[in-house]
């Protein structure tokens, strides 16, 4: 049974860090990309982050290039998004998503077909 759990969210000031971890299980990260996406109140869910699987090629959104780092450990099965230097725009909830097929990502949802349950982030002083 494919699972993904994200942890790792609260409340933080800006210019704080936070590391969410998004742990697997059911299905191997040497085949599936991941995804991290994020919706804000009001806001419709945008592309956060994604790790290929084949090569652990990274991509960001531009909003957050230079600050996030998208990592993963195989062996643990998890994949970390490493946040620093948070700004209030960065409130919102926080998913990762397993990707429908082998080895690539992107930033579209539909071609994610698990999701995780979301994990809160509020930056705010």
């Amino acid at each position: 049974q494919v699972q993904l759990v994200e942890s790792g969210g609260g409340l933080v000031q800006p210019g704080g860090s936070l590391r969410l971890s998004c742990a697997a299980s059911g299905f191997t990260l040497d085949y599936y990309g991941i995804g991290w996406f994020r919706q804000a109140p009001g806001k419709e869910r945008e592309g956060v982050s994604c790790i290929r699987s084949i090569d652990g090629v990274t991509y960001y959104t531009n909003s957050v290039k230079g600050r996030f780092t998208i990592s993963s450990d195989k062996a643990k099965n998890t994949v970390y998004l490493q946040m620093n230097s948070l700004k209030p725009e960065d409130t919102a909830v926080y998913y990762c998503a397993k990707m429908k097929k082998y080895y690539g990502c992107s930033f579209y949802g539909s071609t994610y077909d698990y999701w995780g349950q979301g994990t809160q982030v509020t930056v705010s002083s």
